[in-house]
């Protein structure tokens, strides 16, 4: 009897852990009395697109290449009306997968047409479509006037309401703000180990050499023992560029003027491979512009990136 009791509880065991990993699968269920409006997987979405009587916004990945994520903005039809393609941060991330399952904190259920109107669903300029692997759904959202987020939702296949959570439509609504990526490089400040400054038909490189107190030195690949900090200052300030998200333009859209003109580039190596570069380039009305192998376009730069550019030429050309 003991050795059958051994045998049983172990089975037990067995099925617990098994029903635990199973859990553990599945998506949360979200919290008490929530709804689901949409149930999908995550990996079965493909786009996310919000729009309202003045434009709209598209979440979504690339259907090729890295897989990552990307955000469409657009106006209505008319002058300058093309849209911009800009990589999405991690915000919008967080943002995309929440639409997969969506999930409302209330069913309303069907609405006849005078409350529908009451709750701003009437006649509503603005829309959520979501994409997936299987077809698009198409949502109707309530107008803005009805009150701050607006998260009444009607679903247009079968007419049912549904009231959204309040923190789900904000970002979308101001995706120009919260929602670009601002990441200059696909590489962190410990992963190169070399850098050559190049200002027209002079260039310089640098071998970055640690030490016990940061920050870590460059040392001219010509001089190893002068270690160079006026162009590790210089350098500092370079790595720390941070454009403003509504400074950074879209994948083939150039500054005003047309393309601008290199002054310098910083390329970025760890041993014999090359890890990327930063462009900074001049505008036709005289701005400064920053291009790298990670952003989609170039990004415009403080009026105050002036004066490393001027600096650009000592760097490049000290011995």
């Amino acid at each position: 009897m003991r050795a059958r009791g051994v045998v049983l509880q172990g089975v037990l065991a067995a099925a617990g852990l098994v029903a635990a990993f199973f859990v553990w699968q599945r998506e949360p269920t979200g919290l008490p009395g929530e709804e689901v409006v949409l149930d999908a997987p995550k990996q079965a979405l493909e786009r996310v697109r919000y729009e309202d009587a003045s434009g709209w916004v598209e979440l979504f990945r690339e259907g090729t290449g890295d897989g990552a994520l990307w955000l469409r903005l657009g106006t209505k039809p008319g002058p300058g009306s093309a849209p911009r393609e800009l990589r999405a941060n991690e915000i919008a991330w967080q943002l995309f997968t929440r639409f997969a399952p969506l999930r409302a904190t209330r069913g309303l259920g069907v609405l006849d047409a005078e409350t529908l109107a009451e709750v701003g669903l009437k006649d509503s300029p603005r829309k959520l479509v979501v994409k997936l692997s299987s077809g698009e759904h198409v949502f109707t959202l309530a107008g803005a006037s009805i009150g701050w987020g607006s998260p009444y939702l009607r679903r247009e296949a079968d007419g049912r309401v549904f009231l959204l959570g309040p923190s789900l439509l904000p970002d979308l609504e101001n995706a120009a703000n919260r929602l670009v990526d601002r990441t200059l490089h696909a590489f962190g400040a410990g992963e190169y180990d070399a850098l050559t400054v190049t200002l027209g038909d002079t260039s310089r490189t640098f071998l970055v050499r640690e030490r016990a107190r940061r920050p870590a030195e460059l040392v001219p690949q010509e001089a190893p023992d002068a270690p160079d900090e006026a162009a590790r200052k210089w350098h500092e300030r370079v790595w720390l560029l941070a454009p403003a998200q509504a400074d950074f333009l879209g994948r083939g859209e150039e500054p005003p003027g047309g393309a601008p003109h290199e002054v310098f580039r910083v390329e970025y190596r760890r041993g014999d491979k090359r890890l990327g570069q930063l462009i900074v380039a001049r505008g036709a009305g005289g701005g400064f512009y920053a291009r790298t192998e990670y952003t989609a376009g170039w990004a415009k730069l403080p009026p105050w990136a002036d004066s490393i550019v001027l600096e650009a030429e000592k760097v490049a050309a000290r011995r």
